[in-house]
């Protein structure tokens, strides 16, 4: 079968701020209550996804999410209009609205797992939406997430998130890779999990993905168990601020770039994915003496994009790498060796990466034949006039600046709302895709 790998990333919503909620995500902590950039941070994603279309690959386009969360507000007893909701909660309970206002749906490589429909029984794709319940503020994203994947692709079949318990807690594509001979050939689906259900409480940082969501979804999407493999992530690399397996692991077809730390049983792991290859893989294994946890975690060398391109695989890796002395050394050293991975490409995605997101965060990628990639409504699917479009959009809607006393501000609830009315106008989402247009 023909078929294409389609990375859809994440517009960055104008609410983007630096409020410090995630657990274990140490940029997330550094940075918080920084002044953050919202409307340079949209135009670097943008300029990021144009730079993957010069290089010849199809790119595509989520939307940002409703922020602030009045709604959800609303439903813990907020009430009046949508501004005097916003300065209630202010006044009540500052924890939730920093909450509400997170931009943090931008990352959309937790928006769910994907499984293309040559590795499924039946021939579908398969999208489960991911339940994010770790964390409060990204517990909220999951139906939005889950309505803007069914309009995208309406000829998949479409689960519900898994219950919203901790035995079931599942982060989405971040813990989840594919090897493949071809993107359109049968894969080998590789899930990464932190934790089991029954494990005791450790110290540290959370495991956030469980074992149990993993199997659950390799079921619900109807893969073939010999070409399954259930990994888990190690401790060691969880505690160095890998909160997700991203953060030290990404793959493409046949090649698996990953941390020598990244499994809790690098050996054991190796060898499970090499028997469930009908196919030889390739592993690039990053030393812990080139390239130790800390410098992979800080300069996000692996939570980079690891894509096919006319000149074959090509690194897509945040500018951070370039500066930092140990990564920088290092990625010249894999070039100059000859192996899969051919070229590197710096891009600026620095508001995001202060927020503790690098490239690989702000896509969600998805493997559709030529017949799937015709199904998806134009517009998803970007051109230069569109992301023009885009741009002028975060121009014209987008703050300069956001400080944290600035969140407080009622005028934002109106600010973003009439943001978003416009930006469905650009994409076709239709004119009640977001709550507050629905009344």
């Amino acid at each position: 079968m023909t078929a294409v790998e389609i990375n859809f990333d994440g517009l960055v919503g104008p609410t983007h701020n630096y409020a410090g909620l995630s657990e274990g995500n140490l940029a997330s902590e550094r940075n918080r209550d920084m002044v953050s950039r919202p409307r340079a941070a949209a135009l670097q994603g943008l300029a990021k996804m144009r730079r993957l279309m010069e290089l010849g690959l199809v790119q595509g386009v989520l939307p940002p999410h409703e922020r602030p969360e009045i709604r959800w507000l609303r439903s813990l007893g907020f009430a009046g209009t949508d501004a005097q909701v916003w300065e209630a909660v202010w006044r009540t309970d500052e924890r939730l609205a920093r909450a509400a206002i997170a931009a943090s749906a931008m990352w959309t490589a937790n928006w769910a797992t994907i499984s293309p429909s040559a590795d499924t029984d039946g021939g579908k794709l398969h999208i489960t939406p991911a339940n994010l319940t770790t964390m409060l503020h990204r517990a909220l994203e999951a139906e939005t997430s889950g309505r803007a994947l069914r309009r995208i692709f309406p000829f998949a079949a479409h689960h519900a998130p898994l219950i919203g318990q901790a035995s079931f807690s599942d982060e989405g594509a971040a813990n989840h890779m594919r090897l493949c001979a071809e993107h359109g050939a049968p894969g080998v689906e590789i899930f990464v999990y932190g934790r089991r259900a029954s494990d005791p409480p450790l110290p540290g940082f959370p495991a956030r993905q469980t074992l149990e969501a993993c199997q659950a979804i390799a079921r619900l999407h109807r893969l073939d168990p010999k070409r399954t493999c259930f990994i888990r992530q190690s401790r060691k690399a969880i505690d160095a601020g890998a909160f997700h397996n991203d953060v030290v692991a990404v793959s493409c077809e046949r090649t698996l770039f990953h941390h020598a730390e990244a499994f809790e049983d690098r050996d054991a792991a190796l060898k499970e994915i090499r028997a469930a290859c009908d196919f030889e893989p390739e592993f690039v294994e990053v030393p812990s003496a080139a390239v130790p946890l800390g410098d992979a975690v800080s300069s996000y060398l692996f939570n980079s994009q690891l894509v096919k391109t006319g000149h074959g695989l090509t690194l897509i890796a945040p500018t951070e790498t370039r500066e930092n002395n140990r990564t920088a050394p290092y990625v010249n050293q894999m070039l100059a060796g000859g192996g899969p991975i051919g070229k590197v490409e710096h891009v600026e995605v620095r508001e995001s990466m202060r927020n503790g997101g690098g490239p690989a965060c702000l896509r969600l990628r998805v493997v559709v034949s030529d017949e799937e990639r015709r199904a998806i409504p134009e517009g998803f699917v970007l051109t230069e006039a569109r992301i023009v479009a885009l741009e002028a959009w975060v121009s014209a809607h987008y703050r300069e600046t956001l400080a944290p006393a600035d969140l407080a501000d009622p005028n934002l609830v109106g600010e973003t709302q009439r943001a978003l009315d416009a930006l469905t106008k650009i994409l076709p989402l239709g004119d009640d895709f977001y709550p507050f247009q629905r009344g």
